[in-house]
């Protein structure tokens, strides 16, 4: 990895406050000053800032109840986004597993680690989600059997894959689907004639949100949770 995209990575600076460091004899490898910021580095190399070694950050693993009105995104000029809700070093390098709208709350999965984000939120792991919703009608008899026959929304050309429906009462359910289109829960059930007043997640593949989660709070996976999504 190059110095200075190693430093940027285990520090907050940013690429410019990395060069500028690396300008003024900041940066030792090895213990000799360093201003090549495009040193690669080997493994068993050591780096210092300021006389205190670097070591990288992560892997990291946290689950976070969203609040309404923040958005899933790393940086935003209209919008808190979920990142500002985190008190951790390093947050540019953190990504958002599995994306909530700005009204939707619930569960959202938080890493730096690359390949788990993507088992998360890649088509082909069919990693499901849960969600209550409440809808501002009753909802239709036969939908059950509509969601798991697969509904064509609109604009596309494919079904929806297979979701579980389970009703809680006249106007509150709570639907099952393994797909990330985009606003699906919502298409889903204006195809069958209705609208979502509330979405709140509660799963992604075997992680639950925590009961005792506040909104607007987050905690590290355990490692159960972490090894759950393969």
């Amino acid at each position: 990895m190059r110095l200075d995209k190693y430093i940027a990575q285990t520090t907050d600076l940013s690429r410019a406050l990395v060069k500028l460091a690396l300008r003024n004899k900041r940066v030792l490898v090895n213990g000799e000053p360093v201003k090549d910021a495009s040193l690669h580095l080997a493994p068993s190399d050591s780096v210092q800032l300021d006389g205190e070694r670097l070591s990288p950050v992560g892997p990291r693993y946290f689950m976070l109840h969203k609040p309404l009105g923040y958005i899933c995104a790393t940086v935003d000029n209209d919008h808190p986004t979920v990142l500002e809700l985190l008190d951790e070093p390093n947050q540019k390098i953190l990504h958002i597993a599995g994306r909530l709208d700005i009204d939707t709350t619930g569960l959202v999965l938080i890493t730096d680690d690359g390949q788990w984000n993507h088992r998360v939120t890649s088509p082909r792991h069919d990693c499901e989600k849960t969600y209550y919703v409440t809808l501002a009608n009753d909802l239709v008899a036969d939908a059950e059997a509509k969601l798991q026959a697969g509904i064509l929304l609109k604009n596309e050309t494919q079904l929806t894959k297979p979701a579980t429906l389970e009703r809680l009462c006249r106007n509150e359910v709570r639907l099952t689907i393994s797909e990330g289109k985009y606003h699906q829960v919502k298409r889903m059930f204006a195809a069958l004639g209705n609208r979502v007043v509330e979405l709140h997640r509660e799963r992604i593949g075997a992680i639950t949100l925590d009961d005792a989660l506040a909104v607007g709070h987050y905690r590290p996976l355990t490692e159960a949770e972490i090894q759950s999504i393969q």
